[in-house]
């Protein structure tokens, strides 16, 4: 599941404050790891 939203948050579809809150480290960790820039990197 963390996955599937990662890729809404890199085509835009969603926002990571959109994400629900229990997923949203996974998902961060997700778009960091994947070489995406996150806030507060």
């Amino acid at each position: 599941m963390a996955e599937l939203y990662a890729r809404l948050v890199v085509k835009g579809k969603k926002t990571l404050d959109q994400v629900p809150a229990d997923i949203r480290p996974r998902v961060r960790q997700i778009l960091i790891d994947w070489g995406y820039p996150v806030d507060g990197e």
